[in-house]
């Protein structure tokens, strides 16, 4: 009894001694609670109102009325929950419903819905690929990715950033080592940094090799592309991506829930194997009544995600013209680089007392001296909200030296 005792004391304060250190290096994680629904402004506990520039609800539609009204119906209509995995009594109309339509939206044969995309990815690969294959990854591919495939048992290999020239090295390498099938797959936009995967290269070179592709578009599905289909739309390869996984979580109403999308016969590989998707609960009929709408909104014009690209290029020019170090690009996440743990929270305090909402990242989100403040705009944003939060970051950049 003494020893055991002395055992659970002894990880317990292994455990302080790990959060006081997390702490001393600066790099301590808080969470700021809100007390209103997602939008452009929000409120915090404290009742101070604030414009909100770190959400992924891309397109505003977390809050969007015609979106809250169909998961209302739909939780009116078919219930809270099913208490169920899909395969016993866990799958209604509205799923397969919006199986197919996120299929035709994306250009594929047929979807798979998980309870989010970190499942969808943990649950791919391990189903997929055995020893005999291989599955080449992009270094800053994200957490999930990384996680589904230390699952699986096929051989890895990584190339760096975007790097084309690296990819095809590693191909060659997997090709040489003897590896019967092999998949590239990759985020689709990197979320650190606002960058967009080289899908069309990157499918030439799967081709040369005869490699399959996979995409993780968690932040591009709903606004990227002409019709905001997703990387593959904005880089001219629709309907020739193998394997897409996305979220309802982002763009797509906010909420939760993912997805795997490809062909049919791997889609239905998926339905027997994908351990996520066999041991977890089926998504809430409110999640997929809603997400319906959301596919509806989206197809019936652009000019939500039109609105967000041209907020997105209004904030950039404005941060720009200020002096601010911003990662290059053309997406709604824009890095404001400040380097410095420290001088990133401070910054991030700071705009909250000025009105604006945004978070400090720093190790081991971003590689260590590469921290910075991640805005992400919205198509909710108004002109004047920009003009106020880029007023503040003026102000905020100055008080603490960033701006000379």
């Amino acid at each position: 009894m003494t020893a055991t005792v002395s055992t659970t004391s002894t990880f317990y304060a292994s455990v302080r001694q790990q959060l006081d250190d997390i702490k001393a290096s600066g790099l301590y994680k808080t969470e700021r609670i809100i007390a209103s629904p997602q939008g452009s402004q929000i409120r915090t506990a404290d009742g101070k109102e604030v414009i909100n520039l770190c959400a992924n609800n891309y397109l505003g539609l977390s809050s969007h009325p015609e979106v809250i009204a169909a998961a209302g119906e739909a939780l009116s209509q078919r219930g809270f929950g099913l208490s169920s995995v899909r395969f016993i009594c866990g799958t209604q109309d509205i799923h397969k419903e919006l199986e197919q339509r996120l299929s035709r939206f994306l250009g594929t044969e047929d979807t798979i819905l998980y309870g989010s995309a970190f499942d969808a990815n943990g649950g791919l690969f391990e189903s997929l690929l055995d020893a005999q294959d291989a599955i080449i990854s992009d270094e800053l591919n994200h957490a999930s990715i990384i996680d589904g495939i230390r699952l699986s048992k096929a051989k890895r290999f990584r190339y760096k950033n975007n790097d084309m020239a690296d990819l095809r090295l590693q191909l060659q390498a997997a090709r040489e080592d003897g590896a019967r099938f092999v998949l590239v797959f990759t985020d689709g936009v990197f979320s650190m940094d606002g960058s967009i995967a080289k899908l069309d290269e990157m499918r030439s070179i799967c081709d040369e090799f005869g490699a399959l592709l996979g995409v993780d578009d968690c932040h591009s599905t709903g606004f990227l592309g002409a019709t905001g289909r997703g990387t593959h739309e904005h880089h001219g390869v629709f309907g020739t991506i193998d394997l897409i996984t996305g979220t309802l979580g982002k763009a797509l109403g906010g909420a939760s829930g993912g997805f795997t999308s490809g062909r049919s016969e791997v889609i239905s590989l998926l339905r027997q194997k994908s351990r996520p998707y066999l041991f977890s609960n089926t998504i809430a009929p409110a999640i997929a009544g809603a997400s319906i709408k959301v596919l509806d909104l989206l197809e019936a014009d652009t000019s939500m995600r039109d609105k967000l690209e041209n907020n997105a290029k209004h904030f950039r020019s404005g941060l720009e013209k200020l002096g601010f170090d911003l990662k290059p690009g053309s997406h709604p996440i824009i890095p404001v680089m400040v380097y410095d743990a420290d001088k990133a929270q401070e910054l991030s305090r700071r705009l909250l007392e000025l009105g604006v909402y945004v978070i400090g990242f720093f190790y081991p989100v971003v590689p260590k001296g590469q921290a910075r403040i991640r805005v992400q705009i919205s198509a909710q944003h108004t002109t004047e909200q920009l003009n106020l939060a880029i007023a503040a970051f003026a102000k905020a950049g100055t008080d603490l030296g960033i701006l000379k």
